[in-house]
């Protein structure tokens, strides 16, 4: 046996090819999709990045894990205590531990590590290659250490390599040279002028107006970006930026692939591909980035092409990317972990028949304190802290019809979000009677000050809004968190 997993940073499914997309951004990847199952409801339990890969990697939801952040308590995994053995009991294996029992050999080609102190990745791995510059890479810094891998090792039994590309993230940053092969192109024309306008003079990190974090983005440095969206034509460059980066990880993906088939191994190769997080593209006036757990950002590609199994198909059920890990490892003759939160979804996968979850929870606690409820069409946002961004406390959409997330129908259809309210409440209760400490990281996460990438910003974003005209902003945000300051 041998798997291939393709992990790209920060990849929206709704901007591929295979997923529906107007733009031809993943040839490589929709190739690999007509020959097996693509996956149209997966969710990561926790975004964005470091708390996705725990997820993916330990089997445990961050509620369990700790890690629902990006800096502080919640940024590391809990102690397993007095019962922590010389090693790591077979109960809390990882991932790649898991696939290592099962026999097969492991090696990964990834900064992630390292950009996130995420010192338990390591954990499972025969091999570890680094590229060495924290998530900045880009794919031909990248290609080259898995082609070398796959030259020494493809033709060799029983492997797993993960090769992890970073292209898609902000700030859009493909080589020049690659041109813009969607210049003057179609693009999704769900967003107008008049939403536009609307977020220009809205507030929030990654907002229109402020899209680097807290201002303006400098196209000096990052000639695919704009400064600012103040127009139409600011937001195709913006998303001509990030569709190039896609377009880039897929030629490099197409690269690899091309490698396999040279060495005549790519037919029985199991081929996965998926993404840590999505990206908000202007959804909730966030341009860039992943500072929710809403249908954008929590929602990822999922792509299996696995020999001998049904393929050319499409999986609707609602999955968490855990649950894809937990199936790979009995696909592969392993043993799911006792402790994992993903479930095994393998004998549906066998059959070729869609079995998932009744419903999911995600949670964001790095860009913003949230978590949401995923079930039938519905996506329910609740927001404990709106990290500086003009988001109410509850919020309802169809995604189904709506996936741009343009209408709130909380208001509209209160039982729904009474019923989204109920599950919430009942997954948690579940979650903290299976919990090894019985705290919630996200209140964890509270209690130290809210988001981390947020945090201790307050006053300064404040005079950013007020030089700009936004000063009734600022008020509303100094009359929410000023007590933060105190």
């Amino acid at each position: 046996m041998r798997i291939l997993y393709l992990d790209i940073d920060t990849l929206r499914a709704d901007h591929l090819g295979c997923y529906g997309y107007c733009r031809d951004t993943s040839p490589n990847l929709d190739r690999v999709a007509s020959q097996g199952v693509r996956f149209d409801n997966c969710y990561v339990s926790d975004a964005p990045c470091l708390p996705s890969r725990a997820s993916l990697h330990t089997g445990r939801f961050g509620i369990h894990s700790g890690v629902v952040g990006h800096g502080g308590t919640a940024a590391d995994l809990r102690l397993h205590g007095h019962d922590r053995g010389f090693r790591h009991a077979a109960p809390r294996n990882s991932w790649m531990a898991a696939m290592r029992q099962a026999g097969l050999y492991t090696a990964s080609v990834s900064p992630f590590a390292e950009r996130h102190s995420a010192w338990w990745f390591y954990h499972g791995w025969r091999e570890m290659f680094n590229p060495g510059r924290g998530g900045a890479e880009i794919a031909d810094e990248i290609t080259p250490h898995a082609m070398k891998w796959l030259a020494d090792h493809a033709k060799d039994d029983n492997w797993f390599l993960h090769v992890n590309y970073w292209d898609p993230h902000t700030p859009y940053r493909t080589p020049a040279e690659f041109g813009n092969p969607f210049e003057g192109q179609p693009f999704d024309e769900w967003i107008d002028e008049a939403k536009i306008r609307r977020d220009f003079e809205g507030y929030g990190p990654h907002s229109a107006q402020d899209l680097a974090h807290l201002g303006p983005c400098d196209p000096g440095q990052w000639p695919r970006l704009p400064a600012m969206i103040r127009t139409l034509d600011d937001y195709v460059k913006w998303i001509d930026g990030y569709d190039v980066g896609i377009r880039y990880a897929d030629h490099h993906c197409g690269l690899i692939l091309q490698e396999l088939e040279r060495q005549g191994v790519l037919d029985d190769t199991v081929i996965i591909i998926s993404s840590d997080h999505g990206e908000n593209q202007g959804e909730l006036n966030i341009y860039g980035d992943h500072h929710t757990s809403c249908h954008g950002t929590a929602r990822v590609p999922l792509i299996v092409r696995w020999p001998g199994m049904p393929g050319g198909s499409v999986d609707t059920a609602l999955h968490y990317q855990t649950d894809m890990a937990a199936t790979v490892i009995d696909l592969a003759g392993g043993k799911v972990p006792a402790l994992w939160d993903g479930e095994s979804f393998a004998d549906a996968f066998r059959e070729g028949t869609g079995a998932g979850r009744d419903a999911l929870v995600c949670s964001n606690c790095a860009w913003s304190c949230q978590r949401s409820v995923r079930w039938d069409d519905w996506l329910f946002l609740r927001t404990y802290h709106d990290g500086l961004k003009d988001l109410p406390p509850q919020l309802l959409f169809n995604v189904a019809d709506d996936p741009h997330m343009t209408r709130d129908l909380a208001s509209e259809r209160p039982d729904l979000a009474n019923e989204a309210l109920a599950k919430l409440h009942e997954w948690a209760t579940e979650m903290m009677n299976t919990s090894d400490s019985g705290e919630d990281p996200l209140w964890t996460v509270m209690r130290e000050g809210g988001p981390f990438h947020t945090r201790g910003q307050l006053a300064n974003y404040c005079t950013r809004l007020r030089e700009t005209g936004r000063g009734h902003h600022a008020d509303a945000l100094m009359a929410r968190h000023g007590h933060w300051m105190t």
